[in-house]
């Protein structure tokens, strides 16, 4: 079982950053990319950042060169991961809720988790 626990959404003006944090916990030893997807409402989910146990970083195109995605290993048995994605000159169709996800791969079969959501809101 893998839990995702998100923080770090809130309000800010365009220009401004806000970092999030996804925290994985529970049996980690499966699970081979992290990243962070967005939704707006009316609107397909979509990814925005992840990042592979390799250190194999991947970003959507509207988001490069502002958006940076980087984890933390703290637990040598994979009992516990932090993934971060720092958001620099932020823009009004930025805002979403920000979903933190997990993909596992155990034998055969596929497993996606998510996080709950935080709300990311960009406005002046």
């Amino acid at each position: 079982q893998v839990q995702l626990v998100e923080s770090g959404g809130g309000s800010v003006q365009p220009g401004g950053s806000l970092r999030l944090s996804c925290t994985a916990s529970g049996n980690l030893r499966y699970v081979y990319v992290m990243g962070w997807y967005r939704q707006v409402p009316g609107k397909q989910r979509e990814l925005v950042a992840s990042i592979t146990k390799g250190d194999s970083i991947r970003y959507t195109e509207a988001v490069k060169g502002r958006f940076t995605i980087s984890r933390d290993n703290a637990s040598r048995d994979n009992a516990k991961n932090t993934v971060y994605l720092q958001m620099d000159s932020l823009q009004p169709e930025d805002t979403a809720v920000y979903y933190c996800h997990a993909a596992q791969s155990v034998l055969d079969d596929e497993y996606d988790h998510w996080g709950q959501g935080t709300q990311v809101t960009v406005s002046s």
